[in-house]
């Protein structure tokens, strides 16, 4: 719909693709809104736009924002993208495999010391060694390799294969983090903000990860790592249990990424259980409570 309004303006960049040409983007939406796709062609849309093409190597400013591009090994083409912002510098790199010595370290270069760098994460090493190879993506142990080399702050893996399930991406998840400190996969509606109090990063998951909460209340034995670095244990009561995660009023206050075990009394018909769960911690918040925090964690197991 804003595209839509008159009163609404719109800048798009892209490099200029060897199939297509001149205006490349530009000729990509006006074929998407031609029949039979599309009811109306672009001339119904009011907003006012522009295209612009990138060239990799170039950089450009947008507002106060500086905005790097670089070549990805991708079959048809794809620019990488360095964002330095006043929070934080942010690097999108995907459809990209790696093994072109040249583009390798151009990636490097890129993700040189960045808060956040989302990568092409879309098979596993395996995968990408036989059957996938040439297809132009990555894996998250590359992720995880040039992560280390680079200095970045956290990972994002990104571009999951349309064939894995949630389990098999969190799998993916487990083995990147035991690699890696910081590390998540992400979600749709996953939010990341940079350069909040403290200059603490957030991260908060989408409301479809907990879609399936139900109202409970479980005594439960947490036990984990503070911020100071500090193992602790203690018994809490969990609620709004969800198959995915789940909020944790605790009077600790644990690491933001780390790996939690929630060991809880589940009754059952033939007396109470002990359920066994191990998840990682996505935000941490003020709790209702004074002297308490609310901690979102996502399990993994």
């Amino acid at each position: 719909m804003p595209l839509y309004a008159e009163n609404n303006a719109f800048h798009f960049y892209s490099f200029r693709s060897k199939y297509l040409g001149r205006d490349s983007l530009k000729q990509v939406f006006e074929t998407q809104m031609a029949m039979p796709y599309f009811p109306v062609d672009m001339s119904a849309m009011s907003a006012k736009r522009k295209f612009m093409e990138v060239t990799a190597g170039e950089t450009i400013t947008i507002g106060e924002n500086r905005v790097t591009a670089r070549e990805l090994n991708h079959p048809q083409g794809c620019l990488g993208y360095r964002i330095e912002t006043s929070a934080g510098t942010v690097v999108y790199a995907t459809d990209n495999e790696p093994g072109d010595a040249k583009l390798d370290a151009s990636l490097r270069e890129l993700a040189q010391g960045a808060d956040i760098f989302i990568n092409d994460a879309q098979y596993t090493p395996e995968q990408l060694a036989t059957v996938r190879k040439g297809w132009g993506h990555s894996t998250w142990l590359e992720g995880v390799n040039i992560a280390k080399e680079v200095g970045a702050k956290t990972l994002v893996l990104f571009h999951h294969d349309p064939d894995s399930t949630d389990r098999m991406v969190d799998g993916l998840l487990r083995q990147a983090r035991e690699e890696f400190d910081s590390v998540f996969a992400a979600s749709e509606g996953m939010v990341i903000t940079l350069g909040s109090a403290e200059n603490r990063m957030e991260a908060h998951m989408p409301g479809t990860r907990t879609a399936l909460r139900r109202e409970a209340q479980f005594r439960a034995k947490v036990s984990g790592v503070t911020e100071s670095g500090q193992q602790f244990e203690e018994e809490t009561i969990v609620r709004d249990l969800s198959l995915q995660g789940a909020l944790i009023s605790l009077h600790h206050s644990p690491r933001l990424q780390s790996e939690l075990q929630v060991t809880m009394e589940a009754p059952g018909e033939d007396g109470t259980h002990a359920m066994k769960l191990r998840g990682y911690v996505v935000r941490v918040d003020a709790g209702a409570e004074k002297g308490h925090s609310a901690v979102g964690v996502v399990f993994t197991d």
